[in-house]
């Protein structure tokens, strides 16, 4: 088991240990991932992958305190980061007054809110106030439809400059740690750069200081489309179905149970 990581040893691990992430919604995938994982993300992603909608806007806070207390129950040695859903922190009364309800209501380390300079107010009032904060900056899940889809970062000088200002305005707010999503990764390795906060990377190559991924889409679970970024460490949607047809077909044929499973 890996000792479970810490504000100050994230920050710590800054250019001398790669950082892994992975999301988890439940008890049961939370246990499984929290050997290998340094920080275990309850995203809003869920809404998605397993809610069947079409982007993450529509989830609610109560559904990520209810799978974050699920996370917190199955992994109780990994640090968790509850995703703060649209919506709940366009203020900093209501961001803190949200984030508090969190924090009293779960077990989570720390939360994750989108947005850069924007949001920087936001992000020191929170920490002046006790909660601890992992930044998002780049391609925003939450601001999908304002900008008319999925759209990589870091294609001009002035995006790069940009995301620059976005990380360290993030950083000099007091967030331990910054999610970069869908970024070209040349620029995402300027930024990552720029600060002296760890920059995990989700599409956006491998030279920021850790990586994060949707496991449904890294185990091959989620079938409707895989993203250019996600690389697929097994076919499970396949190897479930097989499972699923076999026991099927055992029960159509009386197969199963036999007498090993019988009383």
């Amino acid at each position: 088991m890996m000792k479970k990581m810490t504000i100050t040893s994230i920050k710590k691990s800054k250019g001398i240990q790669p950082l892994v992430m992975i999301t988890a919604y439940d008890a049961l995938f939370a246990k499984l991932f929290e050997s290998s994982s340094d920080m275990i993300l309850v995203g809003d992603s869920l809404n998605m992958s397993f809610g069947g909608k079409n982007d993450t806007l529509s989830a609610t806070l109560e559904q990520m305190i209810y799978h974050t207390n699920a996370v917190c129950l199955g992994a109780k040695d990994s640090f968790v980061i509850c995703d703060m859903p649209f919506g709940t922190y366009c203020n900093k009364e209501e961001a803190l007054k949200n984030s508090i309800k969190v924090f009293q209501e779960t077990s989570a380390d720390a939360i994750k809110i989108e947005g850069g300079e924007d949001k920087a107010d936001v992000i020191k009032h929170l920490c002046s106030n006790g909660i601890a904060v992992c930044g998002h900056i780049g391609l925003l899940p939450q601001a999908v439809r304002s900008e008319g889809g999925y759209k990589v970062k870091g294609k001009s000088s002035e995006e790069e400059l940009q995301l620059i200002k976005d990380a360290q305005a993030v950083e000099e707010a007091g967030a331990f740690c910054i999610v970069i999503e869908g970024v070209k990764a040349d620029v995402a390795a300027v930024v990552s750069k720029s600060v002296k906060i760890p920059v995990i990377g989700i599409g956006a190559g491998k030279d920021v200081d850790g990586q994060v991924l949707v496991f449904s889409d890294m185990l091959g679970l989620f079938e409707e489309f895989t993203p250019k970024f996600v690389k697929k460490y097994l076919d499970g949607a396949s190897l479930v179905k097989n499972a699923i047809k076999s026991y099927s077909d055992e029960v159509r044929l009386r197969e199963f149970p036999q007498e090993i499973h019988t009383y």
